[in-house]
C-alpha cells in the first residue's frame, strides 16, 4: 500500500537554551529555511524545546505565522492534581504544542520510565490531540543479548496497549549506543529495525496505521549523514539531538533533499 509519508525532522533540545534563546533561534532557523527556499510541504521541521520556553516560542509561531511545529520534551500521565514537577496534556495542548517526545531513552535511564508507564503518557498525549512520538530504542547489552529490533518492538508494543487504530502517532528509533556517541547506526542497521518496527504496528493496529505512521531515525544524525537514512524505505525522519542545536547543522538537514538529490 503506497502511501506519501511527509519526513518529518524534529529537534530534541534537551536542557538547553532559555525562552529568550529560544525565540532568537526559531527566529533565525525560519529565516535561514526561507532563504534557502524550503518548502515545508516537502518536509515538516518540529522543535522540541524546554517547558519554560514553549509559550515564547507558540507566541512567536503564531505571530508570524512560522512553518514551524513544535511540542514537548515529555507529558504526565495524569490530567492534573497534586502532582509536583509534572505537565498535563491539557497544558501542552493549550499552548498549541503538535507532538511530544514520550519515552525517550534519557527519560527511560535517568529517571527510570517503565514500559507501562510510557504507554500511560502515550494515552495522555492521544486523549489531549497531542501527537505522540514514541521513543524505542536499545543498549549496546540488549543488542548482545538479544539481537537488533527485539528490544524496541517489545518496547513498542508495550507503548501501543490502548492505542485505538484512528490515532496519529510517529515512532521515533534511537539506539541507545548510538546517542551523542559520535556513532551513528548505519542506514542498513536503522532500516532493518524501521521495517521490524513497521510490521509491529501492522500486526497491531493495521495495515493502514503501519502505512501512515512516521518513524523516525535518532542517534548522532549529522548533515553529513541524513541523507543515507533518509534513502531507506521505512525511515521518515530523523529526531535530531546535538545537531538541533547548531543553525546551520540542523537547517541543513532539513533540507537534505536539495544538497544530497535525495
Amino acid at each position: 500500500m503506497a502511501v506519501n509519508r511527509v519526513p518529518l525532522i524534529a529537534g530534541n533540545w534537551k536542557m538547553n537554551l532559555d525562552h529568550l534563546q529560544a525565540i532568537a533561534f526559531v527566529q533565525k532557523l525560519a529565516w535561514c529555511l526561507a532563504d534557502a527556499k524550503h518548502d515545508p510541504a516537502s518536509v515538516e521541521v518540529a522543535v522540541f524545546p524546554p517547558f519554560t520556553d514553549l509559550r515564547s516560542v507558540q507566541t512567536l509561531v503564531s505571530a508570524d505565522k512560522l512553518p514551524i511545529a513544535f511540542g514537548g520534551q515529555d507529558i504526565s500521565e495524569h490530567d492534573s492534581g497534586a502532582y509536583t514537577g509534572e505537565i498535563s496534556g491539557a497544558f501542552l495542548k493549550a499552548l498549541e504544542c503538535s507532538y511530544v517526545l514520550i519515552g525517550h531513552s534519557e527519560r527511560r535511564t535517568l529517571h527510570a520510565e517503565s514500559d507501562e508507564q510510557v504507554a500511560g503518557k502515550v494515552a495522555a498525549a492521544i486523549k489531549h490531540n497531542v501527537v505522540p512520538i514514541i521513543c524505542v530504542g536499545e543498549t549496546s547489552d540488549d543488542l548482545e543479548k538479544h539481537g537488533p529490533s527485539a528490544v524496541p518492538v517489545a518496547q513498542l508494543k508495550a507503548a501501543l496497549s490502548g492505542v485505538s487504530a484512528t490515532a496519529d502517532i510517529v515512532v521515533a528509533y534511537e539506539p541507545v549506543w548510538a546517542i551523542g556517541s559520535g556513532q551513528a547506526a548505519t542506514p542498513e542497521q536503522a532500516e532493518q529495525v524501521a521495517a521490524a518496527l513497521r510490521a509491529e504496528l501492522r500486526e497491531t493496529l493495521g495495515e493502514d496505521v503501519a502505512a501512515k505512521t512516521r518513524i523516525l531515525y535518532g542517534g548522532s544524525v549529522k548533515a553529513a549523514n541524513i541523507a543515507g537514512f533518509m534513502r531507506e524505505p521505512n525511515v521518515d525522519g530523523a529526531l535530531v539531538g546535538g545537531a538541533s542545536l547548531d543553525l546551520n547543522e540542523f537547517s541543513s538537514i532539513v533540507r537534505y533533499q536539495k544538497h544530497v538529490g535525495v
